[in-house]
């Protein structure tokens, strides 16, 4: 019986020994073939900068144009709203000063026609909204291709791993002047946009 089990520790042993020996083997050889890793970036190689956005806001022309032109799609909107408001308020006017004189199938009508003028200026006024947005989110748009499309031709020879928007609400706390690029960018989209208004 002792025999046994020492031939069966043996063999243990021995295969043990004989896995570990084959398992290392295939570990060698997957190490040659396993293509070489990539050497990590030295510090000179990684280089970020950053734009001040509200000074961008500030002194880039097109979005300056693009809050005018806002502004004014969204005071036309308002007075637009407000005429029609104002015809609908003398419509109820002519109602009320007729008070008690109405008869009953005039009152159902004018019920009818108050209704029906509350639906108008309500879809009405939506229909404005979701078109000054959409005009809102086009030009959000095309400035924001603008300055992405600026970032990279200006990268070409800057060679900067990340350009980041800095803005008062963003999660950096600590900002070095020497690395900040705001004029760059206004000068050469400024440049950019007066060349693209003259086409």
């Amino acid at each position: 019986m002792k025999q046994i089990s020492t031939i069966l520790a043996v063999i243990a042993i021995v295969l043990a020994a004989t896995l570990y020996f084959v398992q290392s083997k295939e570990i060698q050889e997957l190490k040659k073939h396993a293509p070489t890793e990539q050497k990590p970036v030295s510090n000179r190689d990684f280089r970020i900068a950053y734009f001040d956005l509200d000074s961008l806001q500030a002194h880039y022309d097109e979005f300056k144009e693009a809050q005018t032109t806002i502004k004014a799609k969204e005071n036309e909107m308002n007075m637009d709203l407000q005429r029609l408001d104002r015809d609908n308020q003398k419509k109820i006017q002519v109602w009320r000063q007729k008070g008690n004189q109405m008869t009953q199938t005039e009152g159902e009508q004018a019920q009818q026609e108050y209704a029906q003028m509350q639906q108008q200026f309500a879809s009405h006024k939506q229909d404005l909204e979701q078109d000054l947005y959409k005009r809102t989110e086009d030009l959000k748009t095309g400035i924001r291709k603008n300055i992405e499309d600026y970032l990279k031709s200006y990268n070409k020879e800057k060679n900067y791993s990340y350009i980041f928007a800095y803005d008062p609400n963003s999660f950096i706390y600590n900002k070095d002047s020497v690395y900040n690029v705001t004029n760059d960018l206004v000068t050469g989209l400024n440049a950019a946009y007066a060349a693209q208004k003259k086409k």
